[in-house]
């Protein structure tokens, strides 16, 4: 009698290879792909910038609310006019030196 020894079929081999390369490609989609972990690193990033962005703009737009209060009609701040006047106008009184 004689026994054959039965090896592992072919099926079996790219069976297995091709699990490992679905596994592969997952992996790799996983961690570079659109939605993978590169990308949501760049993301948080992008948001952390936008937020200091968005914290600047709004201490400018404050800053430019207080500016406007204080120049309206109801509330006139004389010493923000003459800065105004002075800096986009350029004038100067009479008793003043102007050196550039």
């Amino acid at each position: 009698m004689t026994q054959s020894r039965s090896r592992p079929g072919l099926g079996i081999a790219l069976y297995f290879g091709a699990m490992f390369a679905a596994g592969l490609y997952f992996t790799f989609a996983a961690v570079q792909g659109d939605y993978g972990l590169f990308r949501e690193a760049e993301i948080r990033a992008e948001a952390d910038v936008l937020r200091s962005e968005l914290a600047e703009l709004t201490h400018e737009v404050a800053i430019m609310d207080n500016k406007t209060r204080r120049l309206s009609d109801t509330f006139l701040d004389l010493d923000l006019l003459d800065e105004q006047a002075r800096d986009v106008l350029g004038l100067i009184r009479h008793d003043e030196i102007v050196v550039r």
